[in-house]
C-alpha cells in the first residue's frame, strides 16, 4: 500500500462518526448556553463598572504594567481591549448565548464556532477570579477544537464534509489529559485519596452541596472506599483505553461518560462535569450511537456517509491543526510527569491545550464567611443582626441544599474559597459589604431569607421592619460578616464557633 493509498483510507475512516460529530457539536452547544446565560445574568455585578472587581480597572492595570495595548492584547487576548462598558457586557454575553442556541439547534460551522470561542475567550481573560476556573479553560480548548470538527461555512448537521478523524482523536487526547491529570493530583496531594477515605468528608465540604449530597456523605464507609477506589480506576487506568479498538473505546467511554454523570448528580460542580463529557463522546463511532440514537438522525448520518466526499483542503488543516496541538502538549506532558504537578494551568495565552485537575485536597471541616445585616439604627451590644441567605451556597444547615448545576453562582463559590482565607487574599469581600451599605435597588440577582442580594450585590428589603435610609430613601441594612465553622460531619443543628472578624 503506498503513502497516498494509505492516507487515502485512514482519512476515510472519519466517515464513521457522522453521529459523534452530532452530538459533540449538540453538547457544546447547550455547554456554551449555559456559560454565557451565567454571563449575562452576573458580569455586570461582578466585573462592570460598579462591580466588584470592576473590568476596566483590571484592563488598565495590564496596559500600565506591560506599557502598551497592544502588549497587553497579546499577553491577555480579550475583545474588550476595543471597549468595555456594562451594556458593552450585557449586549456580548446575550448575543454569545443567541450563537450558542443555533449550535444546540444543530447549525454550526467553524465560522460560528470560531465566533463564539473568541468571544467566550474574551469573557474568561477578563473574568479575573470569577473566571478562574479548570473548565473556563477546558471549554476554551474544546471549542477551539470544534471549530475543526465542521466545514468552514456548511452548517447543517450533516453536511457534505465527512468528520476529520484526526480531530477526533484529538478530543480523545483532550479527555485523555483531563483525567490523567485529575487521577494523578489526587495521589500527590491529600492522603486521603492513598488511603481511601477522601469521601468521608467531600461530599459534605465540597463548594456547593445538592440534595442528594446528604445521601452520599451518610453511606457506609465501605461503600465510600469502594467509590474512591473507583474514582482512582476510572481516572488513571480507563482513559488509556480511548485509543484502543472499537470495543475497548466504547467501553471506556460508557464508562468515563456514566462516570461524570454520578459526578453531576452528587454535587453542584458548574458545567463541569457537561464539559468534560464532550471529549469523551470521541470514544463512541455510529456503530455504537445508531443504537442509542433516534432511527431519523441514523438515517440521516447513513445517508451523509454514502454522499460524502474526501476533503484534501479539510486534512491538511487537520494535520497541521495535530501538529500544533503535539507541540504545544509538550509542557502539559511535562507536567503531569512532575513532582510539582500544576492543576488547571494554562501555558499559551490563548488556552489552546492546558493541564487539568480537580480535588487535590479535600476539608476535613467547612469554614463559612456569614454576611449579616441589621436594621438598627444604632449600633450596641444589644443590636440583632440577620444572616443574609445564598441561594446556593450552604448558610442554615436546616435549609435543604438546591440544584443549581449546570448554572454557577460564581459569588456563592467565591465565598467557599474566602471562607479558607483571610479578608486580605480576598479583598473583594469587603468590597461586598461596602456595595450592600451604598447601592440599594430592586434588581435580583439571587435572593435570600429576609434579605435579597443583588445587582452590584445591592440590598432590597423582603419583609417589613425599620430600617437606615439610603440617600435616595431605600431602606439600608447594616451588614458585618462572621467567620464560622461547621464541624464535619454534623449536616443539621445551629452553626457553631462563629468569630466576628469584621463589624
Amino acid at each position: 500500500m503506498n503513502q497516498e493509498s494509505f492516507l487515502g483510507n485512514l482519512f476515510g475512516r472519519g466517515n464513521s462518526y457522522w453521529l459523534t460529530r452530532f452530538v459533540i457539536l449538540r453538547l457544546l452547544g447547550f455547554v456554551y448556553a449555559v456559560a454565557f446565560l451565567i454571563a449575562a445574568q452576573q458580569l455586570v455585578p461582578l466585573i462592570g463598572e460598579h462591580g466588584l472587581t470592576p473590568a476596566n480597572h483590571f484592563l488598565a492595570s495590564i496596559h500600565t504594567q506591560l506599557g502598551s495595548g497592544m502588549a497587553g492584547m497579546l499577553q491577555v487576548p480579550t475583545l474588550f481591549w476595543f471597549g468595555i462598558s456594562d451594556h458593552a457586557l450585557l449586549i456580548f454575553a446575550w448575543f454569545g448565548f443567541g450563537l450558542s442556541l443555533i449550535v444546540l439547534a444543530g447549525y454550526a460551522n467553524a465560522v460560528l464556532l470560531a465566533i463564539l470561542w473568541a468571544m467566550y475567550m474574551s469573557i474568561v481573560h477578563v473574568g479575573q477570579i470569577w473566571y478562574g476556573y479548570g473548565w473556563e479553560i477546558q471549554l476554551l480548548e474544546t471549542g477551539f477544537l470544534s471549530i475543526f470538527l465542521c466545514p468552514l461555512i456548511d452548517g447543517r448537521p450533516f453536511p457534505k464534509c465527512r468528520p476529520p478523524l484526526l480531530v477526533i482523536w484529538l478530543f480523545r487526547w483532550l479527555g485523555f489529559r483531563i483525567m490523567i491529570g485529575a487521577g494523578l493530583i489526587k495521589l500527590r496531594g491529600d492522603p486521603c485519596w492513598r488511603d481511601l477515605t477522601c469521601l468521608y468528608y467531600h461530599y459534605e465540604t465540597q463548594p456547593i452541596p445538592n440534595p442528594l449530597s446528604r445521601y452520599l456523605h451518610f453511606a457506609p464507609h465501605w461503600f465510600l472506599q469502594f467509590e474512591t477506589a473507583w474514582n482512582h480506576f476510572i481516572e488513571l487506568i480507563v482513559p488509556w483505553f480511548s485509543f484502543g479498538p472499537r470495543t475497548a473505546r466504547h467501553i471506556a467511554g460508557v464508562l468515563l461518560v456514566s462516570f461524570q454523570v454520578v459526578l453531576i448528580i452528587s454535587g453542584n460542580l458548574s458545567f463541569l462535569n457537561y464539559v468534560t463529557i464532550i471529549p469523551f463522546l470521541a470514544c463512541f463511532d455510529d456503530t455504537f450511537l445508531r443504537h442509542v440514537l433516534p432511527a431519523r438522525l441514523v438515517n440521516r448520518a447513513e445517508r451523509a456517509a454514502q454522499q460524502s466526499e474526501p476533503s484534501r483542503i479539510n486534512n491538511t488543516i487537520a494535520v497541521a491543526l495535530s501538529i500544533l496541538v503535539i507541540y504545544l502538549s509538550a509542557a502539559p506532558v511535562l507536567n503531569l510527569a512532575s513532582g510539582r504537578q500544576l492543576m488547571n494551568y494554562s501555558y499559551d495565552p490563548l488556552d489552546l491545550v492546558n493541564t487539568y485537575g480537580a480535588f487535590g485536597a479535600v476539608g476535613r471541616e467547612r469554614p463559612e464567611i456569614i454576611f449579616e445585616g441589621t436594621e438598627d439604627a444604632l449600633i450596641t451590644g444589644n443590636t440583632q443582626w440577620k444572616e443574609y441567605e445564598f441561594d446556593a451556597k450552604p448558610g442554615d444547615p436546616n435549609r435543604r441544599p438546591p440544584f443549581v448545576a449546570p448554572y454557577q453562582p460564581r459569588i456563592d463559590w467565591q465565598i467557599w474559597f474566602a471562607a479558607m482565607a483571610s479578608p486580605a487574599e480576598y479583598p473583594w469581600t469587603l468590597h461586598f459589604v461596602w456595595r450592600l451599605l451604598h447601592f440599594p435597588t430592586r434588581r435580583h440577582i439571587t435572593s435570600a431569607r429576609g434579605f435579597t442580594v443583588i445587582d452590584s450585590y445591592r440590598l432590597a428589603i423582603e419583609r417589613g421592619g425599620s430600617a437606615n435610609r439610603s440617600a435616595n430613601g431605600c431602606p439600608l441594612y447594616l451588614p458585618r460578616i462572621l467567620n464560622s465553622v461547621v464541624s464535619s460531619p454534623r449536616w443539621t443543628g445551629s452553626i457553631r464557633d462563629r468569630v466576628l472578624s469584621i463589624e
